[in-house]
């Protein structure tokens, strides 16, 4: 794991004054956050959120990836990976059509996320918003599916759900 991972799993995070907070369901993907960041010089750690919520937190300084930008292909990949692992999509169902997006009210965000894919060439759908009336801020592309197994081999995922869905599929 490495910073960019990091900056592109916090996606689904918050940050406040002093931390940085990235809250799952899957335990497991929390514990493996704790471990990254923690391989990487920095004290991270754990908790559940509420006593009756199947929620939990890794939280870590706010000061760890102060000034960190992307800027390498692999951190760039890396990057990709973690925003997938944090706000991305798949299907799970096996009786819809097959797909992988990802999602993002930062739309400059979402456009950044998007055109690394493409220099990765990997082909995407339009940025669209999949519903103006619920939330018109609220952004979305496809990966199209001629490049479902491009993107397994090079981005995948290291989220226990989305691996497991994005292996059965591809």
């Amino acid at each position: 794991m490495n910073k960019a991972y990091v900056l592109g799993a916090l996606h689904d995070g918050v940050f406040r004054r002093k931390t940085c907070r990235i809250v799952q369901k899957e335990y497991e993907y929390i514990k493996l956050l704790q471990d990254g960041i923690q391989s990487l010089g920095q004290k991270a750690w754990i908790y559940q959120e509420g006593s009756s919520r199947n929620l939990f937190v890794v939280e870590f300084s706010r000061s760890f990836l102060s000034g960190f930008e992307v800027s390498t292909q692999q951190e760039k990949t890396d990057y990709i990976r973690g925003y997938f692992d944090a706000d991305g999509g798949i299907s799970r169902n096996p009786d819809v059509r097959y797909y992988l997006y990802f999602a993002q009210k930062d739309l400059a965000d979402l456009k950044q996320v998007r055109k690394y894919l493409m220099e990765l060439s990997m082909k995407c759908g339009v940025i669209h918003n999949p519903s103006r009336s619920t939330d018109p801020n609220y952004w979305r592309f496809y990966v199209k599916a001629e490049s479902y197994e491009h993107f397994a081999q090079v981005v995948g995922s290291w989220h226990p759900v989305k691996r497991q869905f994005l292996r059965m599929k591809i």
